[in-house]
């Protein structure tokens, strides 16, 4: 698939920002977090061509036919306004809002994926995931997320009121997060695990999230970036010109890639 473009900037940059996780903190560090995301999107209507969200964006998400979180409103808002304005949005589910679907697409009016995207963008071909599931030995956690995926364990949470079952899963993803905060982070590793399989399906970049730390590695014709989180780290990627880079807001000073061979 091709990544669309802003219908009046086709060679201007694309964004890709995740991992913000709205709903895991105080309302005054929340309020914190989104004033940086929308102050961040300003930079994105002025500029980009195109928006990828890596995932994760919320720390819970999930569609009542009748209700959704209301945590994030303001995002949300604002991500509805990009796309009325022609910036083309792609949101990637991340293992904290998997369950994202018609809403977003109906009503927002983002392109919703479940799954890697393989993408043809500015001469690159590209690899994009959450990242979740990704490096080998993870089966325990590759089963829990084809039975919460699948379409009668949706139905079913349906049926928990959503006073009871919003609580109930954002608790589960905060015990999760922490869980995966404990596991240290090697960019070699992942640049051989998860990476490296991709260049040899004939990728040349490879970006996903999930791991929260910014790590960009190249060698000669490849990219692979880890984007880092907006909880701490605030960072983002830019592709722009066919050439990658890791930025932190609001400065957006350039994380160094680190070369591999």
């Amino acid at each position: 698939m091709d990544l669309r473009h802003h219908p009046n900037r086709p060679g201007g940059p694309v964004y890709f920002v995740g991992d913000a996780h709205i709903g895991t903190a105080a309302p005054a560090v929340e309020a914190d977090k989104e004033s940086r995301l929308l102050r961040l999107l300003d930079e994105v209507d002025e500029r980009a061509a195109a928006l990828v969200l890596v995932g994760d964006l919320f720390d819970f998400w999930f569609e009542y036919r009748h209700a959704i979180p209301s945590r994030g409103f303001a995002v949300l808002a604002r991500l509805h306004r990009l796309v009325q304005s022609g910036l083309p949005i792609d949101f990637l589910g991340g293992n904290h809002d998997w369950w994202a679907g018609s809403f977003l697409e109906s009503r927002v009016g983002v392109r919703a994926h479940s799954e890697p995207i393989d993408v043809e963008c500015q001469g690159r071909r590209l690899f994009l995931a959450h990242g979740d599931g990704l490096v080998p030995g993870d089966n325990g956690y590759r089963v829990l997320r084809r039975i919460f995926r699948n379409p009668l364990a949706i139905k079913a949470y349906r049926w928990l009121h959503p006073d009871f079952g919003i609580p109930l899963a954002t608790h589960s993803s905060h015990s999760s997060r922490r869980h995966m905060e404990t596991r240290p982070i090697v960019g070699p590793h992942l640049w051989q695990t998860v990476a490296t399989p991709q260049f040899h399906r004939g990728r040349d970049a490879v970006l996903i999230g999930h791991f929260h730390l910014p790590i960009h590695i190249q060698s000669p014709g490849r990219d692979f970036i880890v984007n880092g989180d907006w909880m701490g780290h605030w960072s983002y990627s830019v592709l722009e010109g066919g050439q990658f880079t890791l930025r932190i807001w609001p400065e957006g000073r350039v994380v160094p890639p680190k070369q591999t061979t």
